[in-house]
């Protein structure tokens, strides 16, 4: 491997920069000191855990490492680490140390994706210390990405089980409030009764109930239960509940109008998947069974005139 002055030069320039970067976002001056201060403050008002991890020593090893290097290499401002507490409630992860862990699992799996770049070798067209430390910078910023990719894609798997289990949840309440319990009892209630169904939900109802009966703020509980999830469906859960508190209007009557109106949505929300499944199923039938029709219909005609022209 040979290399020109010109892609050493090169090379220089896009490590230094990379490092300019990176010691920039981790200058310890006096916006980043407040930011930390002010995601500690909001960690402890927004985050509600749902166990309270009181020895980190019975964490497990990797945890505990990924921990240690999320919290002593602040590389994101506090707005995103904010963004980065929102999406891993949506996920079902409420510990204070998630956002950590997160942060640490981003850096690891940028680490090892961009130490296997060394291991990998170019064409001899682009091999170069350019290319290679650009590939570097690549497949570090890809392992940044994949760990973040992967909990928003368990929070909208989790967003669509609460959406599909919600209509039989409301039912549940419905029953429950015709009964004379009360909202918080429903919760609760409903919680137990789905836990085999469909734990999110059911998970999210017992934080609520949770946050009823330390708080007594029903507004507030109801709220935080439509910022945890971010879903439409249980935002207009809350909102149905927020106005019944307010009018003094029934609480069964508006639970009953909601859960038929989430039931039509899912109706509409299958029907149009299905509506959208000849669309989707046309490039596998052109990639798959068209070649295998014009090889059926075509190949004995190409054999016979490979096979007449082979005679002349």
């Amino acid at each position: 491997m040979s290399f020109t002055l010109n892609d050493i030069l090169l090379a220089v320039l896009v490590w230094v920069a990379a490092l300019l970067y990176l010691r920039q976002r981790m200058k310890p001056d006096g916006r980043r000191i407040s930011e930390r201060l002010q995601q500690v403050v909001n960690d402890a008002v927004e985050i509600k855990p749902d166990r309270v991890d009181t020895d980190d020593a019975e964490q497990p090893a990797l945890t505990q490492f990924l921990m240690q290097l999320g919290n002593k290499l602040p590389l994101f401002s506090a707005q995103q680490q904010r963004n980065m507490a929102k999406m891993l409630v949506r996920g079902g992860w409420r510990s204070p140390m998630a956002v950590p862990v997160l942060i640490g699992s981003k850096l690891a799996c940028g680490g090892c994706l961009a130490l296997l770049s060394l291991l990998s070798t170019l064409p001899e067209k682009y091999n170069s210390m350019t290319a290679h430390s650009l590939l570097f910078l690549g497949m570090f910023m890809l392992g940044m990405i994949l760990p973040e990719l992967y909990a928003q894609n368990v929070g909208t798997h989790r967003q669509e089980k609460i959406e599909h289990a919600l209509p039989d949840a409301l039912d549940l309440m419905v029953i429950c409030t015709n009964a004379g319990y009360s909202l918080g009892n429903s919760l609760l209630r409903a919680s137990r009764e789905l836990e085999k169904i469909c734990p999110p939900l059911a998970d999210e109802f017992s934080v609520t109930q949770g946050e009823l009966q330390l708080s007594g703020d029903v507004g507030e509980a109801l709220r935080h239960l439509g910022e945890r999830v971010g879903s439409l469906s249980l935002r207009s859960l809350v909102v149905t509940l927020l106005q019944s508190q307010q009018y003094g209007t029934p609480i069964s009557q508006a639970l009953r109008q909601l859960a038929k109106s989430e039931r039509t949505a899912r109706m509409m929300r299958l029907e149009e998947r299905a509506a959208k499944l000849s669309t989707k199923i046309t490039i596998p039938m052109v990639l798959m069974i068209l070649p295998a029709v014009v090889l059926i219909a075509a190949g004995p005609a190409i054999m016979n005139l490979m096979a007449m022209t082979g005679h002349q």
